[in-house]
């Protein structure tokens, strides 16, 4: 299997996950010049990260892939457990992650796309970021003394991981959030974590 991805973008989820299934696989950077060019494009229309070529078979968008890696992988439990609660409450989060906060950073990044004029996109971005801060609250209020977003250690938290280095990134102050911390500490120790961020060239 092959992972098509963006250092550091949402593509690190799917690397991490491919890291804890223990499972052969090679990871391809691609540079945002290349994500916009016909070879690519044919891979992933939409010219974006993560996407994988499993033996012919190529599929894009990040949910669909950890759902993927899952099935192919039940063994790692990717999914935060056995039971159809935990797996369930897996997939709430993962939707929460990639459909609230991810699309909201998305405002972030790219404000641009969105508004035109200067005073217009710092006004965006500065009120992405107080959404920002309400939705992480969120999840640092389900991590209430508990580790994981699931039963145990899931995709999901593999998500949080990512768009908190995100918010790192853009210095957005989340140091309040004491929960949302401690998570962030125990992944960043993760074994499969620490392989992946080598391999992106982040650590």
């Amino acid at each position: 299997m092959k992972l098509f991805g963006l250092p550091g973008a949402c593509s690190l989820v799917d690397h991490i996950a491919l890291q804890w299934t223990g499972q052969p696989f090679t990871y391809e950077a691609v540079s945002r010049t290349a994500l916009k060019e016909a070879p690519y494009l044919k891979i992933s229309p939409l010219g974006a990260v993560p996407a994988i070529d499993d033996n012919g078979f190529y599929l894009t968008q990040n949910v669909a892939i950890l759902e993927y890696l899952d099935e192919k992988y039940p063994q790692a439990l990717l999914l935060g457990g056995t039971s159809l609660a935990a797996r369930s409450e897996t997939r709430r989060w993962l939707g929460f992650l990639n459909s609230d906060l991810h699309k909201t950073f998305s405002l972030v990044f790219g404000a641009p796309r969105f508004v035109e004029g200067e005073s217009a996109q710092a006004s965006l971005v500065a009120n992405a970021e107080t959404r920002l801060k309400e939705l992480f609250a969120i999840a640092d209020s389900r991590l209430a003394n508990r580790n994981w977003l699931s039963d145990s250690r899931s995709v999901a938290d593999a998500y949080l991981y990512v768009v908190m280095r995100w918010a790192v990134a853009k210095k957005i102050d989340l140091s309040s959030l004491k929960n949302l911390q401690a998570h962030f500490a125990r992944m960043s120790e993760d074994t499969g974590v620490q392989k992946a961020l080598k391999a992106e060239g982040l650590s």
